[in-house]
């Protein structure tokens, strides 16, 4: 029998997938055993733009047999990220869940990408050409600031293996690009974890990816509550940050408890929504800086398409104020409302990331996704801007003509719509949309 045509393979993978619906919907309400110490994530899953897109239950085993078909009736290949499985924490969360007055990083690492001796997931030019960045000509003069908790011993050098696997300048503490100081200026660093180390490598890499003339700051604060990591903040404003990227969080609280490590005019603040998908969390519910949501991005034959991250947080704060430029956006939310604009998210179209201190297992060239990603992607285009000093956190709400707006994708269901769902104009889980050049920053 010869090689049956296409439409005939499309026949039989529907069915095929139809058949192994029953069995998968089981399996996805079966509890798996964690077999990590750190906190899986939800299944994280995208949306789809396509007119072809199928919509199944018992999606895991029906997404990967789709995959194959794609592959075999040449459909789309990406071949940074591997098809979905049913394998059980194949995503998690680099670092546990916390109490309140403590916060926790919003990086997810790909437990079955990556972790050798080749990148996976998008690069530097990738993100560049996603967002029209002019990162090769911009970005002199300016220090972009990473506040985290915790040691990562070997940042620097994990730096150095990322910037010179892809062609970018060195940046270290000899060329004195990078500096490295504790919440107090000093070096006497913090304890290790291991988790957080892998937060710093991420962000360190997004900065470089995006801004790799900008000069950057690490401060390490001694542990992860919020009076730790606001010295911390306060540390980086003092040293003349121009930017300033917050990829952690905690619970909604009020600017008058800990508005005082924010609230630093002139310069540019960023904060991940949250990797939980609805409700909103802390800073990035502060009026003092820009909350930045999630997206999943993924390469077409003719460029880009973006849809809303099921991941991402957002909503409306019980406590702060909304910032002046939400006053026209029908947020439907009385107060502060998150998020500002958004990138990339979505650990299933992730970042490669090189970090040598093992975590979980894992160390080398990771993908990672969550609102770690994208937090510090967008301080970075604030640097590459260079009008940090001159705006505020309304600005990108009056220059919404240089970002993509995201219309599809939800992070959860809510009482009011666009608070969950992407939408035309603002809505929760993406903001205004994603950077398209830096006219919005």
């Amino acid at each position: 029998m010869g090689r049956p045509t296409r439409p005939r393979i499309l026949t039989l993978a529907l069915t095929a997938a139809m058949t192994v619906t029953s069995a998968s919907a089981a399996y996805a309400h079966t509890p798996a055993t964690p077999t990590h110490s750190t906190t899986p994530t939800h299944r994280t899953t995208t949306q789809a733009t396509s007119t072809n897109a199928l919509n199944v239950s018992g999606t895991v085993p029906v997404l990967s047999l789709l995959a194959l078909l794609g592959r075999q009736i040449g459909g789309a290949r990406h071949t940074s990220f591997p098809p979905p499985t049913d394998a059980p924490n194949r995503d998690r969360r680099v670092c546990t869940a916390v109490a309140q007055s403590r916060a926790s990083c919003h990086a997810i690492v790909l437990t079955d990408a990556g972790a050798g001796t080749d990148p996976a997931g998008y690069g530097p030019a990738d993100l560049r050409s996603a967002y029209s960045l002019p990162s090769t000509t911009s970005g002199y003069g300016q220090t972009v600031a990473l506040v985290d908790a915790y040691n990562d011993p070997t940042a620097e050098s994990d730096l150095a293996v990322y910037r010179s696997t892809y062609g970018l300048p060195p940046c270290t503490t000899g060329n004195g690009c990078f500096r490295k100081v504790d919440q107090y200026g000093g070096t006497r660093y913090p304890a290790l974890d291991t988790g957080w180390a892998q937060e710093i490598s991420l962000d360190l890499d997004m900065v470089s990816a995006i801004c790799p003339n900008c000069h950057i700051l690490l401060v390490e604060a001694a542990d992860n509550t919020f009076a730790n990591l606001g010295a911390a903040q306060n540390e980086a404003a003092a040293l003349h940050a121009n930017a300033i990227s917050d990829s952690w969080g905690g619970r909604d609280s009020s600017d008058n408890t800990y508005g005082r490590y924010f609230n630093h005019p002139g310069i540019a603040q960023t904060a991940s929504s949250g990797d939980s998908g609805y409700g909103v969390i802390y800073p990035a519910s502060s009026r003092y800086v820009t909350a930045v949501g999630g997206t999943s991005l993924r390469r077409t034959a003719t460029g880009w398409t973006q849809t809303a991250w099921s991941g991402a947080g957002s909503g409306c704060s019980a406590y702060n104020t909304a910032l002046p430029g939400q006053a026209g956006a029908a947020t439907g939310c009385p107060r502060r409302a998150v998020a500002d604009v958004s990138a990339v998210a979505d650990p299933y179209t992730g970042v490669a990331v090189y970090d040598s201190t093992p975590s979980g297992g894992l160390s080398g060239w990771l993908v990672f996704g969550g609102t770690s990603v994208s937090a510090p992607i967008i301080a970075s285009v604030y640097a590459l801007a260079g009008n940090a000093a001159s705006i505020n956190n309304s600005y990108p709400y009056a220059h919404t003509a240089y970002l993509t707006d995201i219309t599809v994708g939800s992070n959860g269901f809510c009482p009011v719509y666009q608070l969950c769902h992407a939408r035309p104009g603002w809505d929760g889980p993406t903001g205004l949309g994603t950077p398209r050049g830096v006219g919005a920053f």
